[in-house]
């Protein structure tokens, strides 16, 4: 694995790593402190992370990254051939997070989506690397098969995905010109794919425009790929705090995913945020970052003193 960083004034660090299969990733690592690493939902880059980054990089360091044909990795891939399975995103994160901390310090996973199983994967596979782990808004594995909480979706998805793949890359020049439309926002609001209350235009409009810029097939086989996920049986005997954070309106994922992972998980918490959809991280910002402070507070720290966090087993 081969690393560059750039250091930028501040607190602030960016780079590439190598990985074993020869793609570069981009990561940015944030504030100083205690590792704080968050994985993305599919289809985004790093923007939905930037209220918990204000709220918490003067006591963390928050580490941020792309995964494989996302935001600044590399991008020419072929969706038909490349590795794009949890358990390869996972491994992804350990190449990052040994680039950004190689002396073998463990991270606080923060999941959101498809992030979660990639932080529960990352947990599996790397025990030593992972301590608290916080799950938002996604499962624990096979996201299809409760996506709408519809029994029939996997097949239509299925049969979407082949279409795409027939068609090939043009079907790109078809589907970003949607996304890049204003209608895009308006279809969000007024269909409540998010809170129309509380997002605020500017905080969707760079998921719509990464969206529009990544290889629609790259998309669609990385979210079948979360099918062929499962790490509900790592629950059980997972040997860290967790907390768990679900969405009254998440109709992506059904808030009784949640509470099942709470419910096989021992000591796990679980917070539910009234009206919330899938976008919560922009919609309820401050009630998410404060119920994370209360954990990492009651369930990871003593008390730290001048936000020195002694992270528990």
């Amino acid at each position: 694995m081969q690393r560059s960083v750039q250091r930028t004034p501040g607190d602030i660090r960016t780079g590439f790593v190598t990985t074993d299969d020869g793609l570069q990733l981009h990561w940015r690592a944030v504030g100083s402190g205690p590792l704080m690493v968050c994985n993305n939902g599919v289809g985004v880059s790093t923007f939905f992370w930037k209220y918990l980054v204000d709220h918490f990089r003067d006591r963390y360091t928050i580490v941020l990254w792309d995964y494989r044909a996302h935001g600044r990795s590399a991008r020419g891939i072929d969706p038909a051939q490349a590795d794009l399975t949890v358990a390869r995103h996972a491994e992804d994160l350990h190449s990052i997070l040994s680039a950004v901390a190689p002396d073998g310090e463990p991270a606080i996973l923060i999941g959101h989506s498809m992030g979660c199983q990639v932080s529960l994967e990352y947990r599996r596979l790397h025990p030593a690397r992972s301590h608290a782990i916080i799950l938002m808004l996604g499962t624990a594995g096979r996201a299809l098969d409760t996506f709408f909480d519809w029994g029939h979706f996997p097949k239509v998805f299925g049969a979407v995905h082949r279409l795409a793949f027939s068609i090939g890359p043009r079907l790109n020049d078809t589907i970003r010109p949607i996304l890049e439309s204003p209608l895009a926002w308006e279809f969000a609001r007024r269909f409540a794919l998010v809170d129309p209350y509380y997002t605020r235009r500017e905080d969707l409009v760079p998921y719509m425009d990464h969206l529009a810029s990544i290889d629609i097939r790259v998309f669609l086989e990385t979210a079948l790929q979360l099918n062929q996920h499962d790490a509900w049986d790592l629950l059980p005997t997972l040997d860290r705090p967790l907390l768990v954070i679900a969405a009254e309106k998440d109709d992506f994922t059904p808030m009784w995913c949640s509470q099942k992972i709470v419910d096989s998980t021992p000591d796990a918490e679980l917070l539910v945020l009234a009206d919330g959809s899938h976008a919560a991280l922009i919609e309820q910002p401050e009630t998410i970052n404060h119920r994370i402070e209360r954990f990492l507070r009651e369930r990871v720290s003593a008390a730290p003193p001048l936000g020195v966090v002694q992270l528990h087993p």
